[in-house]
């Protein structure tokens, strides 16, 4: 389902005259367009599949590479992400680390970030953007274990209520292997650690 830029507009329209400002002054004339450019940007996921990123699959021994089979998870670190609380529309940021534990196929690692843009670019909580993300690996690669950790400052967090500008949330969501933590604590390690 496609974004409806024009109801979008009239909506915002009508928000900024519902809280007391006129949409017709010059500041605000183009807003209603440029609310709804972001929108469609900010929720292009919606109706997606995130899993269609994981569908080329490469075989660890039939591949370009079986002499280079993983022993270990594959990690991407520091993968920066944006998605829309959907308690009160405003946006979170931050960093996913992904890692996953290759049974007979693995995924170019650029597949990984785009599963990640799919499912953030939805209204979102960040349990269940983590979740969502790790399902999406274990039902699409024959992955012995998949971890996700997401570390995100909240605009609901930091700018309204009680208004923590320093505060971020750290979410972990793990399946197979990794749903023992100290299978997970080594990642884990590996996440904050730095070259």
């Amino acid at each position: 389902m496609a974004v409806d830029r024009e109801r979008i507009a009239a909506l915002v329209r009508e928000l900024l005259e519902a809280i007391g400002e006129n949409p017709d002054r010059p500041g605000l004339r183009q807003t209603p367009a440029r609310v709804a450019e972001s929108w469609t940007e900010f929720f292009g996921g919606v109706g997606q599949d995130a899993g269609a990123p994981l569908q080329h699959t490469i075989s660890v021994t039939r591949g370009p590479a079986p002499d280079t089979l993983p022993s270990g998870a594959v990690m991407v670190r520091d993968i920066a992400f944006r998605s829309m609380c959907e308690h009160h529309l405003l946006p979170f940021r931050g960093h996913a680390h992904v890692a996953y534990l290759p049974g007979e196929e693995v995924v170019g690692l650029g597949a990984l970030p785009r599963v990640i843009d799919i499912l953030a670019a939805r209204p979102q909580v960040q349990e269940r953007l983590g979740e969502q993300i790790a399902d999406a690996i274990d039902s699409a690669l024959d992955a012995r274990g998949v971890l996700v950790v997401l570390d995100a400052a909240h605009e609901c967090v930091t700018m309204r209520g009680g208004r923590q500008p320093d505060a971020s949330t750290v979410t972990i969501a793990a399946r197979g292997a990794y749903l023992e933590p100290a299978a997970r604590a080594e990642l884990i390690a590996l996440i904050g650690a730095r070259a």
